[in-house]
Parts: structure tokens; sequence; C-alpha cells
């Protein structure tokens, strides 16, 4: 259930959205020089900001502090981080209010998805080779053994203290803090009275309001192909948006091969192996961005029908799939509700 990995890269494997709206607010004339655009590196990969200042007040300062305070809470890299040192069963641990955010998301959407999202498949996604440790053995007694110190359901939040079955059991909350970072830095911006602006970590998305060209904005979601060094890029759709998040996730860029055989990077919390299906890419659109990629993730275990079920039921959330087709390279299906940002 990898997504993002806190480990700094310059080749972005996790990234699977283009944002166009970068393209376009390049040619903006001095008329619309208020809006101001930050970028660096956040959470092993890289951010970038557009907003429109009334001011002229670069918030670049405190957006980056707001992301290192969510690395010290949610990093599995950073060895004294909260989770890690719950990983270590710290008992003098502290839970900070940003773990205790995305662990009470994490522990709703894994109730939604009958666990096909899962904080605890930190052990598995090491074993395969995807996570913060060297890989391990797979073979069938291997996995079973893991899986018996997997399940979000043995582990309990009970009076501001996280308490686990066992202490095997670790946490990994990499397919849902990097979009819960991109919340907190567009609720930064509201907070000093920012209408119009556009956050992306790595991928993951929230808008609001209009691009500097007056327009919705405009995010790309990439064809699925299998280009790891991200040399051939191709969009497949392009959304217009003027509010929400939006985050992609796909097993067509982070896989290894072995022996003849492919390992996707989503593990399926359940039977402890590389999911297998048509399903190539999720994009999830919702009013958070934490919601829409912890739902991506879960999407990308459950495959297409069990996810469009789920995306039926609840009116926050749309999604755009792109499966590997029959006849033709792709075959792409969304929601209703997708439609109308879907425009030529």
């Amino acid at each position: 259930m990898l997504k993002i990995r806190y480990k700094i890269t310059y080749i972005m494997k996790y990234l699977t959205l283009i944002l166009v709206a970068f393209l376009i607010t390049t040619s903006c004339n001095q008329d619309k020089s208020k809006y101001i655009k930050n970028q660096g590196q956040a959470h092993g990969t890289f951010y970038h900001v557009v907003y429109e200042s009334p001011n002229g007040v670069d918030y670049n300062d405190q957006l980056r502090s707001t992301m290192q305070r969510i690395d010290k809470s949610l990093s599995t890299y950073d060895p004294v981080s909260v989770i890690s040192r719950i990983n270590q069963n710290d008992s003098s641990v502290v839970l900070d209010d940003h773990f205790l955010n995305v662990y009470r998301k994490a522990e709703e959407i894994a109730n939604e998805t009958h666990g096909a999202f899962d904080i605890t498949v930190a052990p598995l996604v090491n074993a395969w080779g995807f996570g913060y440790t060297e890989p391990q053995r797979t073979d069938s007694v291997s996995i079973a053994t893991i899986l018996e110190y997997v399940g979000y359901e043995k582990v309990h939040l009970i009076n501001g203290n996280l308490n686990k079955d066992t202490a095997a059991i670790q946490l990994d909350a990499s397919a849902i803090a990097k979009g819960y970072s991109v919340d907190q830095a567009a609720e930064k911006l509201e907070k000093k009275g920012i209408k119009n602006y556009m956050v992306e970590i790595g991928g993951e998305i929230r808008v609001k309001g209009q691009n500097p060209n007056g327009l919705a904005w405009r995010i790309g979601i990439d064809e699925p192909t299998e280009d790891q060094a991200l040399m051939d890029r191709k969009i497949q759709r392009i959304l217009h948006i003027n509010k929400g998040a939006l985050a992609t996730s796909g097993n067509y860029r982070q896989f290894y091969e072995k022996n003849g055989q492919k390992y996707a990077h989503t593990i399926n919390p359940k039977t402890g192996y590389p999911v297998q299906h048509r399903l190539l890419s999720a994009s999830v659109l919702a009013p958070d961005c934490m919601t829409a990629d912890a739902y991506a993730t879960a999407f990308m275990v459950l495959g297409y029908h069990a996810s469009m079920d789920i995306v039926e039921q609840d009116p926050e959330l749309e999604a755009y799939f792109i499966l590997s087709g029959e006849d033709e390279p792709f075959e792409v299906k969304y929601s209703d509700g997708m439609q109308s940002h879907l425009k030529d």
C-alpha cells in the first residue's frame, strides 16, 4: 500500500499527476503579478504552490516549516519521529495532533474499505522491498507469519494513547501523510485570507478558486506507461477543478522484476501479496487531499468494480480509473460526477 516514501530522490517515482497549471502561469502578465509560486523539497519528493497573495506576501517559509513539522510526526525515515518511536515501542512517546489527525482518518477509511487501506501494512511493504528497510523473505510461510501482525484492528487509540496488540506491529502513514501535508499547507493559506491557490506535493493536489488566468485550475492525469525514468510522460486527460483535492495512485511506475515476475508496489494487506488486476491507475477527487490520498491507495488494492461501488455510495467522492484494455491499450472509467471536470 506504499505510495510515497520519505526519502529524497531526484526522480519522483510516485508522481502520477502532471500539473498543467504551471504551464499556463509562466505566461502571466504584470497585471497578475500578485500570484506567487513556491517550490522545494518535502517528504522525499517536491512541492509546488501557486497562490494569489493580495498584499504580495510570500509564505514559503511558513509552508515549508509546516511540512517539516509533519515529517517530525509521520516520517518513518526519521528515527525520532512520533511514528518511528511508536514502531520502536517507545512508551514515552507523546502523540501530537498531526499523528492523531492522520491516524483517525486512516482508521475511518480502513473501516470504509474493509481493510483495503491499512496503516499497519509496513511489515509487508518492507518485506517486498518497497519500504524503509531491506527486502526480506517473501515465501508463503514468511508472508503468513507477517500477516499475524498486520491489521488495523490490532491497534487501538485509547485516551490519547496508542496500544498495539503485539510489539511486532509497525505503522506506515506514507499512503496518507502526503495528502495530509497538502491539506495543512492549503489551510495555512486559507487562514491568511488567500482565496485562490493550488498546493501540490509529489502529485497530490488541492486547489481553490482560480488560476492566474482567471480559470479553473487545470490538472493532468498521466497516461499509465511503464516509464520509471519519467522521460516519456503523456497526459491521459486534463481535469478542470476550482475546489477540492485530487490524488492518484498507480502501479505502472513503481515496480521491479525478479525471476521473470513483475512485482507492483501496492500490497494487499489481506493477502500479503502485491495486487494483480487490470486497474492501472485510480484518481480520486475529494474535499480534502488526505481523504483522496488514502482512497486512491485503497482503490488500487480493491480493483475497479469494488472501488466504483464505494464511490457511488459516497456523494463526496468522484473517481477516474484507467484499466488495461482488451482491444485497446487502456480502458477509461469514471464516476458520473467526474464528467463536469472533463472539459475539452
